[in-house]
């Protein structure tokens, strides 16, 4: 960790979190992985806005963790999932920061799912 720079969001790169009343169903392979009216919408300075949904509204069992990890010096490190209903496409279309820095601990046990590796968010 040593190595990995920590930042704050702030003026130059503000980050929001909100709760959306609307309800969020997440599909791949034809199938529903996510269905919750109780997902957090993520603004992260010019990015396009992200919904993490709760691992609890997730079909847990639909996913399989992935060695792939990335990470952001605003939100810490980023676990994986793939999957494999969705095939090849979506591979690595499911992230979560399981110990997110404080700015952003509203996260913790929430996922995220990149639109073009599922078949629709919706």
């Amino acid at each position: 960790m040593a190595d990995k720079v920590m930042k704050i969001p702030g003026p130059d790169h503000p980050i929001s979190i909100d709760a959306n009343p609307s309800r969020v169903v997440v599909k791949a392979g034809g199938k529903v992985i996510a269905d919750t009216r109780d997902a957090l919408t993520f603004r992260e300075a010019s990015y396009p806005a992200v919904q993490y949904i709760p691992r609890r509204d997730v079909d847990m069992a639909a996913l399989t963790r992935s060695e792939h990890t990335t990470y952001c010096p605003y939100k810490g490190d980023a676990s994986y999932y793939s999957i494999p209903a969705g095939g090849d496409r979506s591979l690595n279309a499911v992230w979560s920061y399981e110990t997110p820095f404080d700015a952003v601990v509203q996260i913790k046990d929430y996922v995220a799912f990149y639109p073009d590796r599922v078949d629709e968010i919706v």
